[in-house]
């Protein structure tokens, strides 16, 4: 299984990092993907990159609740960080209208200079979508057959949703922990959706699958994922761990490096 989405560097694993990671590791986890949030959040993310090289991977972007009045600034640091070295992805970026409408217009100019970034350094993305789907594809509409890949990360939409990122071509949708929430519905989208769209992941520490809801999640965690997976596709448990680690490594091409 791969984890493609984890804020394991966050602080909340500062006690027992390491322990997170070898039960990770025990649950059959081959690789975790670190999404970056900002500038502040990178120092933490490359240290535990470099302590696990070859498991943790780093991806760069400015997450769009950090998009604030100094985006410019962080914008040429997410630049010269890409120049720097390589990273696994570009992300976490997107659009985010739950918390803050105030700089939408600044969060869709982020998001469309990282995604033009993104197909400069053929990379895929991941991207945040949080009450915003409809802004998020109005603002991929101009990128469409250009190449583009990435994932739609949380995916909790509609069947229709689901179809029209289908139809976009190059993304898949990540699930977490929200589909073994009773009344979130993604059980019966995924069922629709089928397992060759979908990759997953933990957003941990947050989202935590049932039965440890609201606990911190961790990446071992992602069994929980995959069972609910087998029992809404009503298939194997290992066929979704295969087939998700594969869509995830064809995805995210620096991971057989």
């Amino acid at each position: 299984m791969i984890d493609t989405h984890s804020h394991i560097y966050s602080e909340e694993f500062d006690a027992d990092r390491n322990e997170a990671i070898r039960r990770a590791k025990a649950a059959g986890v081959r690789h975790i993907i670190l999404p970056n949030v900002d500038s502040e959040s990178l120092p933490r993310m490359l240290a535990l990159e470099a302590d696990y090289p070859g498991y943790c991977h780093a991806a760069i972007g400015l997450h769009p609740t950090s998009v604030k009045e100094n985006y410019e600034d962080e914008l040429r640091w997410v630049k010269l960080e890409l120049d720097r070295r390589e990273y696994i992805a570009i992300g976490e970026i997107g659009i985010d209208l739950y918390w803050d409408k105030t700089f939408l217009d600044a969060q869709i100019k982020v998001f469309q200079q990282q995604v033009k970034w993104a197909l400069e350094f053929n990379l895929p993305i991941i991207i945040h979508v949080r009450d915003s789907f409809r802004e998020t594809m109005n603002a991929l509409a101009s990128f469409k057959n250009c190449g583009l890949s990435g994932v739609f990360h949380s995916f909790t939409g509609s069947l229709e949703e689901a179809q029209e990122i289908i139809d976009f071509g190059g993304f898949k949708m990540g699930i977490n922990g929200i589909v073994t929430f009773k009344n979130s519905g993604l059980s019966t989208v995924t069922a629709q959706i089928g397992i060759e769209h979908i990759i997953m992941e933990t957003d941990s520490p947050y989202l935590t699958p049932v039965p440890y809801r609201g606990k911190r999640n961790e990446s071992a965690y992602i069994l929980y994922v995959c069972e609910q997976l087998s029992r809404s596709l009503n298939i194997s448990k290992q066929e979704v761990s295969e087939k998700t680690s594969e869509n995830a490594l064809n995805l995210f091409k620096k991971l057989l490096k």
